[in-house]
């Protein structure tokens, strides 16, 4: 008996209507992921042209020439840009960690719920608005102390206003994510809930806290407005006493020389740009290997 059907009736035809919707939402998709990722590609290479061509090793070790000068340097910058964030950081990396823990491990639902919302509504305030605030707060009260005004002490908390949200919210999905499993495994052997929390759940988040931590750092490092209200700029290398001085930063050494009339201060603006890319690079480069040693 001979089959009524043809051999090829379940082959699918290549001009079938199925399969060119799916080549041209194929297509469709890989256009518009190549015009996502076309600004970014635009902005990097154009940075990277202008900041190569400006590039010097002078640029480490001097300071920022006179406006007529030629040559000079931004080394006072970096410095100040390593010093401010590096403030920023252990202020915000204690309290955003314990305080997700406690977030997780130790709140009831409902404080939780409310932390919760108030660390996204942190999150979306803009930077200005924790500039002025790390201003009316730390800029204020050093000056009606006498011992200072615009401070690196001031940037750096201005920053961590900025990472904590971060933090707090990167370290407690990952808390979160650690298998309920471990928890009562610890607890069946006898551990409290400290122990259960410091030995077994923190070492098994810490890659993703470290991820987080890594991200909220290079966030900071390119921020301007909260530096414009809280630390401005210097001319000269940081101090012992820098931390109650006014202090520089790349961020806001490219606001400055970028918007001048001046063709050497802008060229040391595009160099200190590229600068600035390479150190939120480093610090992604860290954040992708913490995620691949998790994994």
């Amino acid at each position: 008996m001979t089959d009524s059907f043809p051999e090829n009736t379940l082959v699918r035809s290549g001009f079938s209507q199925r399969t060119l919707f799916n080549t041209v939402m194929t297509c469709l998709g890989f256009a518009c992921g190549a015009l996502a990722l076309l600004p970014l590609l635009a902005v990097l290479a154009y940075v990277v042209v202008q900041g190569f061509s400006s590039l010097g090793p002078d640029i480490f070790f001097q300071l920022p020439p006179s406006p007529f000068g030629q040559g000079g340097g931004f080394g006072n910058a970096i410095l100040g840009t390593i010093l401010m964030v590096g403030i920023g950081t252990l202020i915000s990396i204690p309290f955003g960690v314990l305080g997700a823990i406690y977030l997780t491990e130790f709140s009831s639902k409902t404080t939780a719920r409310w932390i919760r919302f108030a660390t996204n509504v942190l999150s979306g305030v803009p930077s200005i608005i924790a500039g002025v605030f790390a201003y009316g707060l730390i800029v204020l009260t050093l000056t009606k102390l006498k011992i200072g005004s615009y401070s690196a002490l001031g940037g750096g908390f201005a920053l961590a206003v900025l990472m904590l949200p971060i933090i707090v919210r990167t370290t407690d999905e990952a808390l979160q994510l650690v298998s309920e499993d471990l928890r009562q495994a610890a607890v069946g052997l006898g551990a409290t809930n400290f122990q259960t929390v410091s030995r077994v759940v923190l070492p098994a988040a810490m890659p993703a806290i470290v991820t987080g931590s890594t991200l909220a750092i290079a966030r900071a490092s390119g921020e301007t407005a909260p530096l414009l209200f809280t630390a401005l700029f210097s001319s000269f290398w940081p101090s012992a006493d820098s931390l109650f001085k006014p202090t520089a930063s790349l961020a806001v050494l490219v606001y400055n020389f970028a918007i001048s009339p001046y063709k050497n201060w802008q060229s040391l603006a595009w160099a200190a740009s590229l600068i600035l890319v390479i150190m939120v690079l480093i610090t992604s480069i860290i954040s992708r290997w913490a995620t691949r040693q998790k994994a």
